[in-house]
């Protein structure tokens, strides 16, 4: 499997997975235009691309996604829930319907519930002949009875959106800063470099973390809380970075 993270951010967000049979799209945040030259960069074009799955509706992981499948015919892979929250393509034909693991021509994708402010929201695991690329962002809080199957696996997607002092003392009204820190929100650094210290073990390769705020987080914030972390849990594991809002990853 070959991973690369095309943008994570409040301005977009979508991860591009390929395997030998299947090339998908995790989201279509940004626009058609800014995912095609992304593409390009890993030398794919959105021609190829098989499948399109989508984790909520929120528009900074839709907003392409109206033009991009009109444009391609790219199958689109959402619950029910997501489908009638999506106006824009309620003629669109080329849709699957999931309501929990989604089998494809290589890849099987379990999906589970996260707890965030959309009418269904999920996180993924995707495997692909003995390994798996978990992907947890957009959400409040990461249910324990999903930590059996999160552990130890290869790469690991996953949010660590903001530093909560920078928060509680940035800009945002306090209504938002409510939200971001609440159930339906987002995972800060401290959750994030919790969670993972319980599930990475001997087979992970990779830690890429995600959705970072450019308003109430660093990049070295993020790191430190997560060094740190595993420094006292007595983790020694050092191959973590940060997706970025406007640069795709290495090729993972």
């Amino acid at each position: 499997m070959r991973v690369v993270v095309l943008a994570s951010g409040s301005e977009g967000n979508s991860t591009y997975i390929e395997t030998e049979g299947t090339k998908l799209l995790i989201d279509l945040g940004r626009n058609t235009k800014y995912i095609k030259e992304k593409l390009a960069e890993i030398n794919r074009n959105p021609e190829e691309i098989d499948y399109i799955l989508i984790s909520h509706t929120h528009k900074d992981h839709t907003s392409a996604l109206k033009t991009f499948v009109n444009r391609y015919k790219t199958t689109v892979l959402l619950s029910q829930e997501m489908f009638y929250d999506l106006e824009d393509i309620k003629e669109y034909e080329n849709i699957v319907i999931y309501e929990d693991d989604i089998y494809l021509k290589d890849i099987k994708i379990k999906t589970i519930k996260s707890s965030h402010d959309a009418p269904d929201a999920r996180n993924f695991i995707v495997e692909n002949k003995g390994e798996s690329v978990v992907y947890v962002t957009d959400t409040g809080y990461l249910n324990r009875k999903y930590f059996d199957i999160l552990k130890d696996k290869e790469v690991y997607l996953f949010e660590s959106n903001h530093d909560i002092e920078m928060l509680l003392n940035g800009p945002y009204p306090k209504w938002l800063k409510t939200r971001v820190v609440g159930s339906y929100g987002h995972l800060s650094n401290k959750d994030s470099s919790f969670y993972l210290s319980k599930l990475i073990g001997p087979h992970t390769k990779k830690v890429i973390l995600m959705h970072l705020s450019h308003i109430n987080n660093t990049e070295e914030k993020a790191l430190e809380m997560i060094h740190e972390t595993f420094k006292e849990y007595e983790i020694e594991f050092k191959d973590i970075a940060c997706a970025k809002r406007s640069e795709i990853t290495e090729v993972v």
